[in-house]
C-alpha cells in the first residue's frame, strides 16, 4: 500500500435558492445536498448559528464525525492486530470552533470519549493504550492541525 494514492469525489448541490439567489443575505437557505453515486444523499446546511437548518448536517458536525469514525476504524484494526476482541464501541465526540473578529474561524480541538467493550479475558490496559496509537495512523487525524483528545473507557465482558 505504500506509495498508493486514493481519490475521493463528492457532489455538492446548493438547494437554497428561494428565487432571488444571494441578492439578499437573509433571503436564501444555506441548504445543500451531498451526494456520491450509489449512496444515500446527505442533507446538509450551515450550523444554525450561521442561518442553517438545524435538521440538516452541518460541515462542523461532519468534520467531528469524520475524526471519530476514523479513530474507531483504526482502533478496531489495532485491537484485532493485538488479539483484543472488541464486542462494542460507542463514542460521544465533541469539538470546539473558535471564531475570529473577521468572521473566520477554526477548530481548537476535538474530544473523543469512546466506551469500548472487550471480550472476557481481554487486556483492558492494552486496549486503553491502543487509543494512543490511533492518532499516528488515522488518515483524518493526521490531516488536521488541531488537538484531538480522547478519554476512552474500557469495559471487559463478565
Amino acid at each position: 500500500m505504500a506509495g498508493e494514492t486514493h481519490f475521493y469525489a463528492v457532489d455538492i448541490k446548493w438547494v437554497g435558492n428561494l428565487g432571488t439567489g444571494t441578492a439578499d443575505f437573509t433571503n436564501y437557505l444555506r441548504d445543500h445536498v451531498i451526494s456520491v453515486p450509489g449512496k444515500h444523499d446527505i442533507a446538509g446546511s450551515a450550523d444554525p448559528a450561521f442561518r442553517g437548518d438545524p435538521k440538516r448536517w452541518n460541515p462542523e458536525e461532519t468534520l467531528v464525525s469524520s475524526i471519530a469514525t476514523c479513530h474507531k476504524l483504526w482502533y478496531l484494526h489495532l485491537c484485532y492486530d493485538a488479539g483484543i476482541v472488541v464486542t462494542g464501541y460507542e463514542d460521544h465526540a465533541t469539538g470546539e470552533m473558535a471564531m475570529n473578529a473577521d468572521g473566520s474561524g477554526q477548530f481548537s480541538w476535538v474530544h473523543l470519549a469512546p466506551r469500548v467493550m472487550i471480550a472476557k479475558g481481554g487486556d483492558a490496559n492494552l486496549a486503553k493504550t491502543l487509543h494512543h496509537k490511533v492518532g499516528a495512523m488515522c488518515f483524518i487525524a493526521r490531516s488536521v492541525n488541531f488537538l484531538i483528545k480522547h478519554d476512552a473507557m474500557i469495559m471487559v465482558e463478565r
